[in-house]
């Protein structure tokens, strides 16, 4: 028993699972909006176990992938994917498990999503290989959480909306964005491996504009999103509030690398948070 709980804790490192909350909170935004409230515990419950078997899928795939390059990079290294506590096999059974339960759960919302799980495996999957050979893996990173919001929608309405469109842009965007921001921590690795990102090739300088960009991207899709979707003064205070915290990231990466997990992971977390219960208030009161 003891052997299987620390199997269990070993997977839950190997993808990060506290992490979800990135993607968590834009599904459940989509699904708000297009129900016009609640939704019911019974798409909460599906929607919470497509999102969580769709990122264990593409996070353990990742770290199948990345085998050899986790284990010459000094940040990655001690990863439970490369130090001997799993073995390639039980990634891989651990992955075929998650995408046969996400193609599961998508039956059981409706056919649209069935037949739409394929496409986003593919999708899903393809960015743990996209860097060996292209810098747009960050973008690729980006659609693979945008999706979340689509799937959101698509879950209560059958249908991609407009507004939920501008939505997931918003979240490509906002992904990628911070992805190119924590990829400064492998710059100089990626550029002596001849692995492709942004860091890697164009350096420091252009990566923090580029990001900039990409976030103000973000911020102007988001606030289509609220227009499109005729949402209130509360889901405008979520857009601003976000471009406050992307504001705040920026500046703590920009005074000190050292500061990126920080701006990572804390911000970011909040920031989907925060923007989730605003849209809540929003469609409370309207």
């Amino acid at each position: 028993m003891q052997g299987f709980i620390k199997k269990l804790r070993d997977l839950n490192e190997l993808v990060m699972f506290k992490h979800s909350i990135f993607s968590l909170p834009f599904i459940f935004i989509a699904m708000v909006v297009a129900k016009n409230g609640w939704f019911g515990f019974t798409l909460l419950l599906l929607g919470i176990l497509a999102a969580i078997t769709a990122r264990n899928f593409a996070m353990g795939l990742n770290r199948y992938a990345d085998r050899d390059i986790d284990a010459q990079n000094p940040r990655t290294s001690s990863r439970p994917n490369v130090d001997g506590r799993l073995s390639a096999l039980t990634i891989l059974i651990f992955n075929s498990i998650n995408a046969i339960a996400f193609i599961g759960v998508a039956y059981f919302i409706n056919p649209l999503a069935f037949y739409l799980s394929f496409p986003i495996l593919v999708v899903l999957g393809s960015y743990s290989y996209f860097k060996r050979f292209s810098s747009l893996a960050h973008i690729i990173l980006g659609v693979s959480l945008g999706l979340a919001p689509i799937a959101g929608v698509v879950a209560v309405l059958s249908e991609v909306t407009p507004w939920s469109v501008m939505l997931s842009l918003g979240v490509v965007f906002w992904v990628a964005g911070f992805d190119l921001l924590y990829s400064l921590q492998d710059m100089d690795f990626d550029r002596e491996k001849g692995l492709h990102s942004i860091p890697s090739k164009y350096g420091a300088r252009i990566t923090l504009l580029l990001s900039s960009l990409f976030h103000i991207s973000t911020i102007f899709f988001w606030a289509m999103f609220v227009w499109m979707a005729n949402l209130g003064i509360f889901a405008y205070t979520a857009v601003i509030l976000s471009a406050i915290m992307l504001s705040y990231e920026h500046y703590l990466v920009r005074k000190d690398f050292t500061k990126i997990d920080r701006a990572f992971f804390t911000v970011n977390g909040y920031l989907g948070i925060v923007f989730f219960i605003l849209i809540i208030i929003d469609r409370m009161v309207s």
